[in-house]
């Protein structure tokens, strides 16, 4: 049987709810075992493809940087390629 958007809807709020079917099932006014039968089919409907593009920014690794430490132990790590006048 095919899933309607009224039994997609109610399993997906169950799901959320994080109650049991039966419980779900009493406090919605529905028949269990009808519940049962569409979750049945819900659950063999293809998955939708969940893939996304995440826009990410790539920096070339530091290798060599500038350690400045304090007596005190603060530490404070440069990369080499800062230039000096920052510095001053």
């Amino acid at each position: 049987m095919a899933i309607t958007a009224k039994w997609r809807q109610h399993i997906e709020a169950w799901q959320r709810s994080g109650l049991s079917q039966a419980a779900y099932c009493a406090a919605q006014q529905l028949n269990v075992r009808t519940f049962t039968a569409r979750l049945s089919d819900y659950r063999k409907l293809p998955k939708q493809d969940s893939t996304a593009l995440i826009p990410v920014q790539i920096q070339p690794a530091v290798t060599e940087v500038i350690v400045f430490t304090h007596a005190q132990g603060h530490r404070l790590e440069l990369p080499a390629s800062m230039p000096a006048s920052w510095l001053a």
